[in-house]
């Protein structure tokens, strides 16, 4: 069955006789536009699914990138805003309900529609697509091998480099450079947190100089033909580490193992992460672990099912997701180990290889 068809079969149920699509990762998993909004003030287009008509709808900037990359879908040029657009097509389709994208929709474009369409009812459908993307199917996943794959030999070149004295700037500089060369570009802003900095998750590259023996994540990931990835890897510059961090690096590490042993599809999402958390908690560090496990990867670098131990939704067949423990001591730093996996009926298959591990703490 086509996405399309899923897509409608889904509408028809709710009754809802339009759906706009905002979402550029939406967009894209439908018609394979794949141009960027510039954040949700600037779209670079929608695209309008009727029971048995489909457009794209976008400004002169992309209507020939449009046309080319989406046979088969009427592409219309607004003059005046999205608004209009939709409502020429809904003048010839005489239709009475437009279901949209909540999340993906400003106040201001919305009230713009409801002004454009008076007679309309306007529904909000949340997560419609999202839910669809969700389960890959073979080829997605050989694309997202792919973007693995390319990180990795990016990874290959920053680890060889690596030493003391070097800026956490200068690495991300050499890993930006790398994705390009090995990719259509990065998935996200990467990571470089060096000694105290690795406390944090989330931080961002410094000018701060690396020294030895001291932790390093690295976060980053790759896009190959739309699809991302995401890896994670904890590095120590020019010596190992000390025993305090080699301890916290072999706690992380056993987590993420009981993790990925525990993952296949039935399994609620939320007990991946209690899996992992249960084994950071027993070695006294569970307030450390501040983030939940991971994630779905796919067109977005975070999309569903989210491994949180909040969320009771089963994992599915076809699911691709981040196992990414890790433990963050304020003022001293921190340990993240994070692979990708597919689920499978049985388990999981890893989608990483097993290079930058220190096997000598490990085993």
């Amino acid at each position: 069955m086509s996405k399309l068809t899923r897509l409608r079969l889904s509408l028809s149920r709710r009754g809802v006789d339009a759906f706009l699509v905002t979402n550029q990762y939406n967009r894209l998993y439908l018609s394979g536009f794949s141009a960027k909004d510039m954040g949700i003030e600037e779209s670079a287009g929608a695209l309008l699914i009727l029971p048995r008509e489909r457009y794209l709808l976008t400004d002169g900037r992309f209507t020939a990138q449009a046309e080319e990359e989406c046979p088969g879908w009427p592409v219309v040029v607004y003059k005046k805003g999205l608004a209009q657009g939709i409502k020429e097509v809904f003048a010839a389709a005489q239709v009475r309900s437009l279901g949209y994208e909540p999340k993906f929709v400003s106040c201001e474009v919305l009230d713009s529609i409801k002004k454009a369409l008076p007679g309309a009812d306007l529904i909000p459908l949340k997560g419609i697509v999202e839910r669809m993307r969700r389960e890959k199917g073979p080829d997605e996943v050989d694309m997202i091998k792919k973007a693995v794959q390319a990180a990795e030999r990016v990874m290959d070149h920053v680890w060889r480099s690596i030493r003391p004295g070097q800026t956490e700037k200068e690495i991300a500089f050499k890993i930006l450079k790398g994705l390009y060369e090995e990719s259509d570009g990065p998935s996200f802003p990467p990571i470089v947190a060096s000694g105290p900095n690795s406390a944090l998750p989330h931080a961002e590259p410094t000018d701060r100089k690396i020294k030895a023996g001291e932790p390093i994540i690295i976060d980053f990931g790759a896009i190959y033909k739309g699809y991302c990835s995401d890896m994670t890897r904890t590095l120590f510059a020019g010596d190992r580490p000390d025993d305090f961090f080699a301890r916290l690096y072999k706690i992380v590490a056993k987590a993420k193992e009981k993790a990925q042993r525990v993952i296949r599809a039935g399994l609620p999402a939320r007990e991946a992460d209690l899996a992992a958390r249960s084994e950071i908690k027993a070695a006294g560090y569970e307030k450390e672990f501040v983030h939940s496990l991971g994630h779905g990867v796919g067109l977005a670098v975070h999309e569903a099912p989210a491994l949180s131990a909040r969320n009771r939704k089963m994992l599915r067949k076809g699911n691709v997701v981040t196992v990414e423990p890790g433990i963050y001591i304020p003022g001293r730093g921190g340990i993240r180990l994070e692979d990708m996996i597919v689920v499978t009926e049985r388990g999981s298959a890893i989608l990483n290889s097993n290079k930058w591990y220190y096997q000598d703490i490990l085993h």
